[in-house]
């Protein structure tokens, strides 16, 4: 009997999963929803002013991952740590964070600020009139020069939310990323047309709206942070010295390095992916744009459920409960793929409305329709190779997980659309659905590494070993 019913939990178990994942569930949700808003304003205004913003934020998405990915490894440790109870530990991971944040969000703005120009432009090269493309570009430059202000904050607001999430506080980042947004909606409707007397600024009033909002929810995540240290004990004294001790740090940046390149060369192929397809023109990209900004407002599920995958099973792994671990990996996965389900029969109900929402031409709208469906179609996909990555991450097997994630991107997928895109004529559908569904291979790959169970270790107790 216990054999039948190994991938469904009992009530406790869902309280703990649901109790973790839902304040991230309802952050990203309000968050993606309001990015749909943003998205829509900035739509109503001009289908050149979307498309250039939509290109400038496929490049910001990168260093959003960057920043994850940097991160990603040592929050493993942190909740590790935590799960183990070593308060002075997860003080170590925190102070590394920020030099890691530090360096990343440096580099990146070096990379925005000089090549930023050079960047859009490689989006801009498929068919379309000449006029077109430049006003594009002009609406993509501007848009960008003012969202380099938020990359500094953007950082900093990751060390203190992923840290709090670490250590099963999922609460706070939630309010915290729920007032970024309501401001956020509030300076994109008073910035994009003027309102209450405010100059009518387009695509740069959306920009600033945004970067209001990220030193919004940095804010609130420090003050809540530093003011509740019982509850964060490892705050206290956290910026009085830089020390980490070198073999802990060694050890973070071994582990981590895998996450921070996967991170980094997944988005970069998402990006590449958007590029090859931006060759049949610029219907193309203002079609996956739309497409996409519905999509994020569904994938919340299975990006919250990844989430709390490397909470919980980080934190059962630091306790020394490997048997728990594997237990529940099975369960985790097989409820976030049916609750995928669900979103995803919800996405293609979906998918014949909301691009009417657009001030755009029919056969935008038309291939958005298109792509929202196809989507949802492969959502459960989703869902259960992103439960295998957070899992196999979740034990420290960041090497497997390069592999297995951003390498397969680059072997696979974007040296197939690169040859369908420039020796065939098939339409953007029919492609767009053969590139998602090469995919079922990682499905395949994560369930058998799933299954062996390489990804259970205690971290935290090899640390203890080695101090």
């Amino acid at each position: 009997m216990q054999k039948q019913h190994r991938l469904i939990g009992d009530r406790a178990f869902y309280r703990h999963v649901l109790g973790i994942a839902i304040p991230i569930m309802i952050q990203n949700g309000i968050t993606n929803f309001v990015s749909m808003l943003d998205n829509i304003m900035i739509g109503l205004v001009g289908t050149n002013q979307m498309t250039g913003v939509s290109v400038v934020n496929q490049l910001l998405f990168v260093y959003n991952l960057c920043i994850f990915g940097g991160l990603a490894g040592i929050g493993i440790f942190t909740a590790q740590f935590w799960g183990n109870q070593d308060q002075e530990a997860v003080r170590y991971t925190f102070r590394f964070k920020i030099f890691v944040a530090a360096v990343l969000a440096v580099i990146s703005l070096l990379i925005f600020r000089f090549a930023g120009g050079p960047l859009i432009r490689v989006y801009l090269k498929g068919d379309g009139e000449a006029a077109d493309i430049a006003d594009t570009f002009r609406w993509a430059r501007r848009y960008m020069d003012v969202m380099l202000l938020q990359i500094l904050p953007f950082a900093a607001a990751q060390v203190y939310s992923g840290t709090l999430r670490e250590t099963g506080e999922t609460v706070v980042p939630m309010n915290a990323g729920i007032a970024a947004v309501f401001v956020n909606l509030f300076g994109n409707w008073v910035l994009i047309y003027g309102k209450l007397g405010a100059p009518a600024l387009g695509v740069e009033g959306a920009a600033i709206a945004t970067v209001i909002s990220r030193f919004v929810e940095l804010a609130v995540l420090v003050i809540w942070t530093h003011r509740n240290t019982g509850r964060n004990p490892y705050i206290i004294g956290v910026y009085r010295s830089p020390k980490v001790p070198w073999k802990l740090a060694k050890t973070m940046t071994i582990k981590g390095t895998p996450l921070l390149a996967n991170e980094t060369l997944w988005s970069a192929g998402q990006a590449v992916l958007t590029q090859n397809y931006s060759l049949r023109g610029l219907t193309v990209i203002a079609a996956l744009n739309i497409s996409q900004t519905i999509s994020n407002v569904f994938n919340i599920a299975f990006i919250a459920m990844g989430s709390a995958i490397a909470i919980i099973l980080g934190q059962q792994l630091g306790a020394g409960k490997l048997d728990t671990a594997r237990d529940y990996a099975a369960k985790l996965a097989f409820f976030s793929t049916a609750l995928c389900v669900v979103t995803g029969l919800l996405e293609i109900a979906a998918a014949p409305f909301f691009p009417l929402i657009y001030n755009t031409e029919e056969n935008v709208r038309h291939m958005a329709t298109g792509l929202i469906v196809i989507a949802g179609i492969f959502s459960p996909m989703y869902a259960f190779e992103n439960s295998c990555y957070f899992t196999l991450r979740s034990g420290g097997k960041t090497l497997i997980t390069f592999f297995f994630d951003s390498m397969f991107v680059w072997i696979s997928s974007i040296p197939l659309l690169a040859l369908l895109v420039r020796f065939t004529e098939i339409p953007i559908l029919p492609m767009y659905a053969l590139i998602q569904s090469v995919e079922l291979i990682k499905c395949v790959i994560g369930y058998l590494l799933m299954k062996k169970g390489i990804w259970v270790q205690d971290l935290a107790s090899l640390h203890k070993k080695e101090a």
